[in-house]
């Protein structure tokens, strides 16, 4: 039973606390995926206004992702997300519970997911800080494809728990159970002990300067600007296809939501096997491997305006989904080595603004540029300008060539290349106090 067990799980004891908590709370985020449009079409609303609540949840991300990840880089990580879960639950709990009483409408749905995604900027930039604090550094890549997995597994397990909660308590029932999801999140981080981050210095004091420092680390580093670049076209130009013109397209010519459902469920255990690829596999250049599996990823709107059989495109689409998840594993692995602990978070709201935070453009642009240019051609014109972009970032010699370890600096020769010399300062104000890290500690 034991070697059933992932060592990362077994030898890390403080990821396997952060690990129990966010999955739970990621099988909440796939139910309340689902429960949120039909609770806004249960209060009255309309297609548009499903549209307005889920935007209202994704604005915040362009508002306070930033700002998330300056507070991550100068306070406890872990203490930041347990705030982000408590808030999360509060809301959730007050939608779920508006929606019970039959109090709820579009404005007030709209104002929570307003609140929640406020909450979600600062979760995620300290959670891709937190993980080196909890997982040696050669367990990184293990660690991040086991949390992959477990996302990758709430595509197909999420859908058929939230379609069991909607029909049983309805949609606040399933809201209910997602704010469950994140007072048990909440709980393991209450328990969790990381190691406090090293610190090397190079910012300023204020919140300017320390966005600022962390722009540097971005700049500095041809793969990590680069390689935000490409997912910012993955995700406003790609990302459309799958979201928008793919369930258009399902409805026109598939034969409605099940056959749109065979080909995401397909998507999902895609997802899942390149999860597991991703544990397995130990690439000496894992970002040589993370842009090539990104162009596999960038085919998905040819895929799936091709005109095949179903059946066909569904096998596809599992493809890519491997490509996903290698993608992402080795991105996420690949920050966390070589980037700074003192800087992660900042680097890594960056990341998350550039990519999801500008997603809704793309969103809001597919439907008009299809009606404009017709289906299928808006489609191939995602391709062109997707695969090209991935594809753009392979032929960079410092993708290529990034090591999977971070190099060993002993003084015989030069810094490795993209890698600034370290600092001479440390952040004046901030890292010479040692009550600096206090902002938002609660007794543990």
């Amino acid at each position: 039973m034991k070697a059933l067990i992932p060592a990362v799980l077994r030898e890390e004891p403080q990821f396997a606390r952060l690990f129990a908590g966010q999955s739970l709370s990621v099988l909440g985020d796939r139910v309340s995926f689902v429960a949120v449009p039909f609770a806004v079409l249960a209060v009255g609303g309309s297609a548009s206004d499903v549209g307005l609540v889920a935007a209202a949840g994704l604005v915040p991300m362009l508002v306070f992702t930033l700002v998330g990840g300056v507070w991550a880089d100068r306070f406890r990580r872990h203490r930041i997300m347990l705030a982000s879960d408590l808030a999360r639950f509060v809301v959730q709990g007050a939608a779920a519970g508006l929606l019970l009483a039959g109090l709820a409408g579009v404005p007030e749905l709209a104002l929570l997911m307003l609140l929640f995604g406020t909450a979600d900027a600062f979760f995620m930039p300290a959670s891709t800080g937190l993980l080196p604090l909890v997982v040696a550094p050669e367990r990184l890549r293990e660690a991040n494809a086991l949390r992959g997995l477990v996302q990758s597994a709430g595509l197909v397990v999420g859908p058929a728990v939230a379609g069991l909660l909607v029909a049983l308590a309805g949609p606040g029932g399933a809201l209910a159970f997602d704010a469950l999801t994140f007072a048990a999140s909440a709980a393991f981080l209450l328990r969790l002990r990381p190691r406090e981050k090293a610190v090397t210095g190079g910012a300023g004091g204020t919140f300017l300067g320390e966005l600022r420092a962390g722009w540097a680390q971005v700049r500095s580093r041809t793969w990590v600007w680069s390689g935000m670049a490409a997912m910012a076209v993955y995700h406003v130009v790609v990302l459309p296809s799958v979201f928008v013109l793919g369930p258009v397209i399902a409805d026109r010519e598939w034969g409605g939501a099940a056959s749109w459902s065979l080909v995401t469920a397909a998507f999902g255990v895609g997802a899942v096997a390149g999860d597991v690829c991703a544990y397995r596999l130990k690439p000496a250049r894992p970002m040589a491997l993370a842009a090539a599996a990104l162009a596999v990823a960038s085919c998905q709107a040819l895929i799936i305006g091709s005109g095949g059989p179903v059946v066909l495109i569904a096998a596809l689409e599992a493809v890519t989904g491997v490509g996903v998840s290698l993608f992402f594993v080795l991105w996420e692995t690949s920050l966390q080595t070589h980037v700074p602990e003192d800087s992660l978070s900042r680097v890594s709201s960056y990341d998350h603004l550039l990519s999801a935070g500008l997603m809704p453009l793309g969103l809001v642009l597919a439907g008009p540029v299809s009606a404009a240019l017709g289906l299928r051609p808006t489609l191939f014109a995602m391709t062109v300008l997707g695969v090209p972009a991935a594809l753009a970032l392979l032929c960079l010699p410092s993708v290529r060539q990034l090591p999977a370890d971070r190099p060993v600096a002993d003084g015989s020769g030069p810094p490795p290349a993209d890698v600034p010399p370290p600092a001479d300062v440390r952040r004046p104000g901030l890292a010479d106090d040692p009550a600096h890290d206090r902002g938002l500690d609660v007794p543990a």
